[in-house]
């Protein structure tokens, strides 16, 4: 490791397959700029290819993620140690080189229920990770800030929670969650809306509240969700759509059956 001035961090699961990888990443994203964040397992192990689909499904880079043992940090000091399962907290229940340790039990996601397990253990580990964050910040110099505070500055939670109270933009938003990425015309049809100045003005609403944002290409222009959305946000869209998907189903089916949509491999540049 090389030397640094921040606060080192480690994640401890079993095998660094799921939990304490989407941990690492997830405080790399917050608080990048005050912690040096790593994570490793007990046992050897493989990264789970389901937590590369929950990581990217939210934009963030998996490209090189790779299973650690904890004997690669062996004798390198940290100021916290962070233990993920029962696992973990019983085998380094008292890790050597460490200021604080905190065990958290985190539901593996490879074998708990759900439709979406690796979805629901993100979002367990993003509100356990502010929690850390808020408790732990008076540990912090004064000039050092939560970089997702900082990024989302800009974004108004009052703003987003009523952009979302409109059955048009909700379904639509639903819709380019569950597609990744749609135009007007394709909504309109999904809806069964034939005016399109009234879909375009609930995706200005969307976009104004910086929810989603737009491409264009020669005369489509297509919709997807803000890649720049706080992580909080994302998952609230993303657990909306996974747990309401019976309110799209129609319009899921209408689209499926739509003719002549726009080929968007050819606008993918």
């Amino acid at each position: 490791m090389e030397h640094s001035n921040k606060k080192k961090v480690l994640f401890l699961c079993t095998s660094n397959s799921a939990r304490s990888q989407m941990a690492e990443i997830l405080l790399k994203y917050k608080a990048g700029d005050i912690y040096d964040v790593y994570s490793a397992g007990i046992e050897k192990g493989e990264v789970d290819e389901r937590t590369i689909q929950a990581l990217e499904r939210f934009d963030f880079d998996a490209s090189g993620l790779r299973s650690k043992h904890v004997d690669e940090f062996e004798s390198q000091f940290f100021d916290y140690v962070i233990t993920l399962c029962e696992k973990a907290s019983t085998e380094c229940r008292s890790y050597p080189n460490t200021a604080k340790q905190l065990a958290w039990d985190i539901p593996d996601p490879k074998t708990r229920a759900g439709s979406h397990p690796f979805t629901t253990t993100l979002s367990e580990l993003n509100s356990r990770l502010t929690m850390f964050l808020s408790v732990e910040k008076h540990n912090l110099t004064k000039t050092a800030v939560n970089t997702e505070d900082t990024a989302s500055s800009d974004f108004d939670p009052i703003t987003f929670y009523k952009s979302l109270t409109d059955d048009v933009r909700l379904k639509a938003l639903m819709l380019i969650e569950y597609h990744g990425e749609l135009c007007v015309c394709e909504l309109m049809e999904a809806l069964e809306e034939d005016s399109q100045p009234k879909i375009s003005r609930n995706l200005a609403v969307l976009k104004k509240a910086n929810v989603i944002t737009d491409r264009k290409h020669g005369q489509w222009v297509f919709y997807r969700i803000n890649p720049e959305l706080p992580v909080w946000a994302k998952i609230v869209v993303a657990k909306t759509t996974e747990n309401n998907t019976h309110l799209i189903e129609h319009e899921i089916g209408r689209l499926d059956a739509m003719q002549n949509r726009p080929d968007r491999a050819s606008f993918c540049k």
